[in-house]
């Protein structure tokens, strides 16, 4: 073989090399909240038109998710908050009974598997195809064709499924499989678990810049339907389509345990988003002074990885499924929506948390970036951006 040849095969074999070697060894962007090191499952600059998801798997310092690496607690249990610690904290006490349909985006092969360990692990209801409990659709709602895979939205699935599963253990579910991230195929998924009898609630993990989306806009728009959202990942800055007048955008916290009567306490994420729309009118619902257009966030949960919850799915690079720990607002929209699943009310937007937020427990500390001290990044008494009215205290006010 020639030089020059050798040169090209060898080339060849490096580039083969690289295109195989697992994405821990490639560039990730690791984060830090407290104590705990945490990737975005869905990668940061997604192009215009389309949506990303806010999923942050738990890592060690290289960004290698801890996996098996992550021993069980002291009492047996997976690492990270399970169903209890999340309806204590909440103080959900029902199981509800309606249909909470999910709206990610490619396919999920092992959802139904890997949701069965986790809801077997935490001794909740077997919710499979066969006992009617469980279906999956694609965008167009067919039981065949599904999108190819995504590990990084698959992660995301396996979340949402998990935290409607914590919060109403008794409803049933619909995952609905996006062809892409694109917001008109996603849009389109939204549409499907609408149009789809019984459904009350559809939960949506992901989002982008608001700029250019208007078009977009009635995807989310479903009168008397519960359309949670979450409000983002990167702090200060909003958010589509949480910023949409029509759903629920859902903020995020930092929840730990305390002393207190309430037995937890909660502060705002730092990462999570908020901010004044530039797009979207403000809803009658709303009547904070400084934004004039539609304010983000409506209401919050658990979002920090640093006080992340346990969920059973695929590991990061593709490998077979474990016991792993997520944040994200990600964990806080279906934890929402398994909320207004056990109320089974059809809710026009996020007016009745409005109505009724002296029944939630108020967030009153924290912030999420830079806006000179106001309120929309900053938690407070009363309204504030990052937290919204504040984190569930059972059933109320949804």
């Amino acid at each position: 073989m020639s030089i020059a040849k050798w040169g090209l095969a060898a080339l060849a074999c490096a580039m083969a090399a690289f295109a195989a070697a697992p994405a821990s060894a490639q560039a990730v962007q690791v984060e830090h909240s407290g104590n705990s090191y945490h990737v975005a499952v869905c990668p940061r600059g997604n192009p215009n038109g389309t949506a990303r998801c806010f999923a942050h798997v738990v890592t060690d310092a290289r960004g290698d998710p801890m996996n098996g690496k992550m021993s069980p607690n002291a009492t047996g249990a997976p690492s990270g908050y399970g169903p209890g610690d999340l309806r204590s904290a909440y103080n959900i006490t029902t199981d509800g009974s309606t249909t909470v349909a999910i709206v990610d985006a490619y396919g999920y092969p092992n959802a139904e598997s890997d949701l069965a360990t986790y809801r077997s692990q935490y001794g909740l209801p077997a919710c499979t195809t066969a006992n009617g409990c469980f279906k999956k659709v694609n965008q167009t709602g067919g039981t065949s064709s599904y999108p190819r895979t995504n590990t990084g939205w698959d992660q995301e699935q396996a979340l949402d499924l998990d935290m409607v599963s914590a919060m109403c253990p008794g409803c049933h579910i619909l995952l609905v499989e996006a062809t892409t991230s694109s917001y008109v195929n996603l849009g389109t998924a939204v549409n499907t678990a609408a149009a789809t009898p019984g459904v009350t609630v559809i939960s949506n993990s992901y989002g982008g810049s608001e700029s250019g989306t208007q078009s977009y806009a009635s995807y989310y728009n479903h009168p008397g339907k519960a359309v949670t959202v979450s409000s983002g990942d990167s702090g200060y800055g909003v958010q589509f389509p949480a910023s949409s007048p029509d759903v629920i955008a859902v903020g995020g916290t930092h929840l730990v345990r305390s002393s207190g009567g309430r037995g937890w306490t909660e502060t705002a994420w730092s990462s999570g988003g908020s901010g004044c729309s530039t797009v979207y009118a403000k809803p009658g619902f709303q009547s904070d002074a400084l934004c004039t257009m539609r304010m983000e966030a409506d209401v919050s949960a658990v979002g920090d990885p640093n006080t992340g919850v346990a969920v059973y799915g695929p590991s990061q690079y593709g490998g077979k499924s474990q016991w792993l720990v997520f944040g994200g607002t990600s964990v806080a929209a279906p934890l929402i929506g398994g909320i207004y699943g056990i109320t089974g009310h059809t809710p026009t937007g996020a007016a009745s948390i409005y109505a009724n937020k002296s029944q939630l427990n108020d967030v009153t500390s924290g912030t999420n970036g830079s806006c000179g001290g106001t309120y929309f990044c900053t938690a407070g008494v009363g309204y504030d951006g990052p937290t919204g009215n504040g984190t569930p205290n059972g059933t109320g006010p949804f």
